[in-house]
Protein backbone atom coordinates (compact mmCIF):
# COMPACT_ATOMS: atom_id res chain seq x y z
CA UNK A 1 0.00 0.00 0.00
CA UNK A 2 1.11 3.65 -0.91
CA UNK A 3 -0.19 6.33 1.09
CA UNK A 4 0.52 7.36 1.04
CA UNK A 5 -6.54 -5.46 -8.60
CA UNK A 6 -8.71 -10.76 -8.64
CA UNK A 7 -12.20 -11.37 -9.56
CA UNK A 8 -15.21 -9.96 -7.80
CA UNK A 9 -13.81 -7.33 -5.93
CA UNK A 10 -15.91 -6.77 -2.52
CA UNK A 11 -17.08 -10.37 -2.17
CA UNK A 12 -15.84 -12.56 0.42
CA UNK A 13 -14.36 -9.61 2.18
CA UNK A 14 -11.75 -10.02 4.83
CA UNK A 15 -11.81 -14.75 3.85
CA UNK A 16 -8.35 -16.06 3.75
CA UNK A 17 -7.46 -17.81 0.74
CA UNK A 18 -4.45 -20.09 0.94
CA UNK A 19 -2.23 -20.91 -1.92
CA UNK A 20 -1.56 -23.99 -3.63
CA UNK A 21 2.04 -24.29 -2.24
CA UNK A 22 0.79 -24.55 1.09
CA UNK A 23 -0.05 -28.09 0.88
CA UNK A 24 -3.18 -29.85 2.18
CA UNK A 25 -4.33 -27.85 4.72
CA UNK A 26 -5.06 -24.85 2.06
CA UNK A 27 -8.22 -24.80 0.09
CA UNK A 28 -7.09 -27.20 -2.47
CA UNK A 29 -8.00 -25.93 -6.27
CA UNK A 30 -9.98 -22.62 -5.03
CA UNK A 31 -8.94 -20.00 -7.49
CA UNK A 32 -5.42 -21.64 -7.51
CA UNK A 33 -3.96 -21.11 -10.60
CA UNK A 34 -6.66 -18.37 -11.93
CA UNK A 35 -4.55 -15.62 -13.89
CA UNK A 36 -5.18 -12.09 -13.29
CA UNK A 37 -4.75 -9.95 -15.93
CA UNK A 38 -4.30 -5.97 -14.88
CA UNK A 39 -6.75 -3.82 -16.62
CA UNK A 40 -5.10 -1.76 -19.10
CA UNK A 41 -2.46 -4.84 -19.97
CA UNK A 42 -2.54 -5.42 -23.57
CA UNK A 43 0.36 -7.53 -25.37
CA UNK A 44 2.78 -5.79 -27.16
CA UNK A 45 2.57 -2.11 -24.88
CA UNK A 46 6.06 -1.18 -23.52
CA UNK A 47 5.79 -1.93 -19.99
CA UNK A 48 2.57 -3.72 -18.82
CA UNK A 49 0.98 -3.48 -15.71
CA UNK A 50 2.06 -6.36 -13.04
CA UNK A 51 -0.28 -9.26 -12.39
CA UNK A 52 -1.56 -10.95 -9.31
CA UNK A 53 -0.55 -14.45 -10.34
CA UNK A 54 3.03 -13.81 -11.44
CA UNK A 55 3.00 -13.12 -7.70
CA UNK A 56 2.19 -16.13 -6.44
CA UNK A 57 4.57 -17.99 -9.16
CA UNK A 58 7.37 -16.56 -7.98
CA UNK A 59 6.60 -16.88 -4.39
CA UNK A 60 5.92 -20.52 -5.38
CA UNK A 61 9.02 -21.27 -7.02
CA UNK A 62 10.52 -20.42 -3.69
CA UNK A 63 8.23 -22.86 -1.60
CA UNK A 64 6.79 -19.82 0.38
CA UNK A 65 3.30 -20.48 1.61
CA UNK A 66 1.03 -17.45 2.46
CA UNK A 67 -2.78 -16.42 3.07
CA UNK A 68 -4.77 -14.66 0.52
CA UNK A 69 -7.66 -11.68 1.78
CA UNK A 70 -10.02 -10.20 -0.70
CA UNK A 71 -11.01 -6.58 0.03
CA UNK A 72 -12.29 -3.88 -2.15
CA UNK A 73 -9.97 -1.63 -3.97
CA UNK A 74 -7.79 0.81 -1.63
CA UNK A 75 -5.97 3.21 -2.43
CA UNK A 76 -4.70 5.16 0.55
CA UNK A 77 -3.21 3.40 4.15
CA UNK A 78 -6.49 5.19 5.36
CA UNK A 79 -8.63 3.23 3.33
CA UNK A 80 -6.88 0.12 3.72
CA UNK A 81 -6.99 0.00 7.75
CA UNK A 82 -10.82 -0.37 8.23
CA UNK A 83 -9.85 -4.18 6.38
CA UNK A 84 -6.76 -4.84 7.85
CA UNK A 85 -7.90 -4.90 11.35
CA UNK A 86 -8.96 -8.48 11.00
CA UNK A 87 -5.89 -9.70 9.07
CA UNK A 88 -3.47 -10.77 11.78
CA UNK A 89 0.27 -9.01 10.01
CA UNK A 90 2.19 -6.41 10.50
CA UNK A 91 1.45 -4.10 7.46
CA UNK A 92 2.93 -1.00 5.91
CA UNK A 93 3.11 1.75 3.30
CA UNK A 94 5.06 1.27 0.47
CA UNK A 95 6.81 4.40 -0.93
CA UNK A 96 8.17 5.03 -4.52
CA UNK A 97 11.06 7.29 -4.19
CA UNK A 98 13.59 8.89 -6.66
CA UNK A 99 16.83 11.13 -6.28
CA UNK A 100 16.82 14.82 -7.36
CA UNK A 101 18.59 14.04 -10.47
CA UNK A 102 15.99 10.61 -11.01
CA UNK A 103 19.34 8.00 -11.30
CA UNK A 104 18.37 6.29 -8.50
CA UNK A 105 15.46 4.90 -7.19
CA UNK A 106 14.59 3.59 -3.90
CA UNK A 107 10.89 1.54 -2.19
CA UNK A 108 10.81 2.83 1.33
CA UNK A 109 9.02 -0.14 3.47
CA UNK A 110 7.84 1.24 6.59
CA UNK A 111 4.98 0.36 9.34
CA UNK A 112 1.92 1.96 8.13
CA UNK A 113 1.71 3.85 11.17
CA UNK A 114 4.82 5.72 10.61
CA UNK A 115 4.90 9.02 8.24
CA UNK A 116 8.28 8.98 6.36
CA UNK A 117 10.75 12.46 6.94
CA UNK A 118 12.15 12.39 3.64
CA UNK A 119 14.54 14.80 4.57
CA UNK A 120 16.11 12.53 7.23
CA UNK A 121 15.64 9.74 5.02
CA UNK A 122 18.03 11.31 2.00
CA UNK A 123 20.78 12.35 4.93
CA UNK A 124 20.06 8.02 6.07
CA UNK A 125 21.32 6.97 2.95
CA UNK A 126 23.45 9.60 1.74
CA UNK A 127 21.69 10.63 -1.39
CA UNK A 128 20.29 13.96 -2.42
CA UNK A 129 16.78 15.47 -1.82
CA UNK A 130 14.26 12.49 -2.20
CA UNK A 131 10.85 13.33 -3.92
CA UNK A 132 7.89 11.01 -5.02
CA UNK A 133 8.48 8.94 -8.29
CA UNK A 134 6.11 9.27 -11.00
CA UNK A 135 3.28 7.02 -11.90
CA UNK A 136 5.16 6.80 -15.46
CA UNK A 137 8.51 5.84 -13.21
CA UNK A 138 6.40 3.72 -11.07
CA UNK A 139 5.14 1.26 -13.84
CA UNK A 140 8.65 1.43 -15.57
CA UNK A 141 11.10 -0.04 -12.48
CA UNK A 142 8.03 -1.90 -11.09
CA UNK A 143 5.39 -2.18 -13.32
CA UNK A 144 3.04 -1.18 -11.17
CA UNK A 145 0.08 1.42 -10.88
CA UNK A 146 -0.42 4.26 -7.58
CA UNK A 147 -2.07 2.32 -4.88
CA UNK A 148 -0.79 -0.83 -5.28
CA UNK A 149 2.65 -0.39 -4.52
CA UNK A 150 4.40 -3.36 -3.30
CA UNK A 151 7.97 -5.37 -2.74
CA UNK A 152 6.58 -7.73 -4.69
CA UNK A 153 6.88 -5.39 -8.19
CA UNK A 154 10.35 -6.23 -7.60
CA UNK A 155 9.91 -9.39 -9.76
CA UNK A 156 9.96 -6.73 -12.16
CA UNK A 157 13.04 -5.15 -12.01
CA UNK A 158 15.31 -7.77 -13.38
CA UNK A 159 18.18 -5.44 -13.56
CA UNK A 160 18.04 -4.78 -9.80
CA UNK A 161 17.88 -0.80 -10.15
CA UNK A 162 15.28 0.14 -7.09
CA UNK A 163 17.09 0.01 -3.78
CA UNK A 164 14.87 -1.46 -0.84
CA UNK A 165 14.63 0.87 2.18
CA UNK A 166 13.25 -1.43 5.09
CA UNK A 167 12.38 -0.07 8.44
CA UNK A 168 14.42 -1.50 10.58
CA UNK A 169 11.85 -2.20 13.17
CA UNK A 170 9.85 -4.79 10.40
CA UNK A 171 12.54 -7.67 10.39
CA UNK A 172 11.27 -7.70 13.92
CA UNK A 173 7.69 -9.16 13.33
CA UNK A 174 6.33 -12.41 13.05
CA UNK A 175 4.40 -11.75 10.25
CA UNK A 176 4.05 -9.28 7.28
CA UNK A 177 1.35 -8.06 4.77
CA UNK A 178 1.39 -6.00 0.87
CA UNK A 179 -0.71 -5.95 -1.73
CA UNK A 180 -0.01 -9.15 -3.90
CA UNK A 181 0.86 -5.44 -6.50
CA UNK A 182 -3.22 -4.86 -7.04
CA UNK A 183 -5.16 -3.43 -4.52
CA UNK A 184 -8.21 -5.53 -4.40
CA UNK A 185 -6.38 -8.03 -1.96
CA UNK A 186 -4.28 -8.27 0.87
CA UNK A 187 -1.37 -11.72 0.95
CA UNK A 188 0.57 -12.41 4.35
CA UNK A 189 3.33 -14.22 4.97
CA UNK A 190 6.00 -14.95 8.00
CA UNK A 191 8.38 -11.92 7.92
CA UNK A 192 11.32 -13.98 7.83
CA UNK A 193 9.95 -15.53 4.70
CA UNK A 194 9.36 -12.04 3.05
CA UNK A 195 13.06 -11.37 3.80
CA UNK A 196 13.59 -14.79 1.95
CA UNK A 197 12.09 -13.43 -0.89
CA UNK A 198 14.02 -10.29 -1.32
CA UNK A 199 17.87 -11.72 -0.93
CA UNK A 200 16.24 -14.47 -3.60
CA UNK A 201 15.50 -11.11 -5.70
CA UNK A 202 19.23 -9.90 -5.13
CA UNK A 203 18.03 -5.77 -5.29
CA UNK A 204 19.93 -4.45 -2.39
CA UNK A 205 18.52 -3.99 0.71
CA UNK A 206 19.00 -1.32 3.41
CA UNK A 207 17.55 -0.89 7.16
CA UNK A 208 16.82 2.34 8.31
CA UNK A 209 15.42 3.79 11.20
CA UNK A 210 12.21 5.48 10.53
CA UNK A 211 10.57 7.10 13.74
Amino acid sequence: MDDDNPPNAGENVGQPFRAASEGPSGAAGENVGQPFRAAGEDVGRPFRAASEQEVYDALAALGIAFERFEHPPVFTVDEAERYWADIPAAHCKNLFLRNAKGTRHYLVVLGHAKRADLKALSAALGDDKLSFASPERLMRYLRLTPGAVSPFGLIHDSAREVVVVLDSELPETERIGFHPNVNTATITLPTDEFLRFLAARGNVVKLVKIS
